[in-house]
């Protein structure tokens, strides 16, 4: 077992979320065992134990010592690691993983696989939610042909114990809005936002994943050679123990994860990849630089415009530039190299890449404040137009030195 030997927790793995072909381990990499099943858990110390008893019980009489547990808790301030740790002598086929410097779902199931040492992966909510008794169902669906089995609230045998209307009409809408924004994905299956299901190693083995909150059934499908998919109904169940985790921000979270894949395993994506050049980060760079267009002519406007202030055009453009800037920062730091954020957490490395983002912006400036004067005293006339040609010309310069300096794209502690 990889596990740290002075606490018997697993050591969890860096870089790339990325599935390797055999286990990590030696001993299992010639006959692996048959079923990894990860437990992704946060503040879930109430109904660990029972959990464990359950699915322990269920795969003992299934496939005995054939599988393993993998628990991968986030740190719960309420300890659920270590309660989980407790368990480790009453239950051999069980691993437990404390993340201190990752936090997130997708990412925890994805490190449970890292570690895993099964032919077949999978994953189940830790809060009961999911009924534990339909992973024998799943499983054999995996062992009949399927590269991907999963539990479908929208299957016959499938639904929901009770819901509110407005939480089954957001439930539908996210559907919906999955099937017009990647149907080559969503289209695939009747249940995208179930996170329940196994699928096989040699699937999804070598493909790099880049998932966004909870929904890491779409990374798989989106990213992985899936080919057959079978679906079993189950019943959602409401929580009897701990919170609920699903908030308005799980909403958004998904619907920028369609979006990364969209942009990802589509066109762009593939020009992406034969040209080398991050397609993907580059769109959100220039969406957070478009937000910034707003907060620059806003600005502009005030400062330069002959009925506001009518400050000196070079002078304005100075200050709502370096206004936009902040602006910039903030989001690229929230969003287009979040990846690099989380793992360059506090104010010290905030602050130094606010830094090195204000130099490189105001090289940047110095490039648009030139362009902007050609453009306007040599090309055309119009303030706003030659300041949007400048903007443009110095977004490129921004996020390719960017790239390169402030938020470096490498593995990083």
């Amino acid at each position: 077992m990889n596990a740290n030997s002075s606490n018997s927790l697993l050591v969890v793995p860096t870089g790339a979320l990325k599935i390797s072909e055999y286990p990590l381990t030696d001993v299992h990499r010639d006959n692996p065992i048959l079923l990894s099943l990860v437990i992704p858990t946060y503040k879930e110390r109430n109904n660990i134990e029972n959990i464990v008893n359950i699915l322990s019980r269920l795969l003992d009489e299934a496939v005995p010592g054939n599988y393993e547990l993998i628990i991968v808790d986030d740190d719960s301030p309420d300890l659920t690691w270590e309660l989980a740790q407790s368990l480790l002598p009453d239950y051999p086929q069980l691993r437990v993983m404390r993340r201190q410097e990752e936090w997130g779902l997708s990412s925890a199931v994805i490190r449970g696989w890292q570690v895993a040492t099964g032919r077949i992966l999978g994953v189940i909510d830790g809060d009961l939610q999911h009924p534990p008794e339909l992973l024998i169902q799943l499983l054999q669906k995996i062992e009949q042909g399927a590269d991907l089995a999963l539990a479908s609230r929208h299957v016959d045998g499938g639904g929901v114990s009770s819901w509110s209307v407005i939480r089954r009409f957001l439930s539908r809408g996210a559907q919906v809005l999955g099937l017009i924004i990647l149907p080559g994905v969503l289209g695939r299956v009747t249940d995208p936002m179930s996170g329940y299901f196994m699928v096989r190693r040699s699937a999804i083995a070598g493909a790099t994943m880049n998932p966004v909150g909870y929904k890491i059934l779409l990374e798989v499908i989106g990213r992985g050679q899936v080919r057959e998919i079978a679906e079993a109904g189950y019943i959602f169940r409401e929580r009897t123990e701990g919170e609920s985790k699903v908030t308005w921000k799980q909403y958004i979270e998904y619907i920028q994860h369609l979006i990364r894949l969209r942009v990802s395993t589509g066109r762009l994506g593939k020009i992406s990849q034969k040209v080398n050049f991050p397609v993907g980060r580059f769109i959100r760079f220039g969406v957070v630089g478009f937000s910034g267009v707003f907060v620059d002519m806003a600005v502009l406007y005030l400062l330069s415009d002959p009925s506001t202030l009518a400050l000196p055009l070079t002078r304005s453009k100075i200050i709502s530039g370096e206004i936009a800037i902040f602006n910039n920062f903030l989001w690229n730091d929230a969003w287009t190299f979040a990846d690099v954020s989380m793992q360059q957490k506090g104010w010290k490395q905030r602050i130094k890449r606010f830094l090195k983002f204000n130099v490189i912006c105001w090289a940047g400036l110095v490039l648009n404040v030139f362009v902007l004067n050609i453009v306007f005293n040599l090309l055309i006339p119009n303030r706003y137009i030659a300041n949007l040609i400048a903007i443009a010309v110095a977004t490129i310069w921004n996020f390719w030195v960017n790239l390169k300096l402030s938020w470096r794209v490498t593995d990083v502690k």
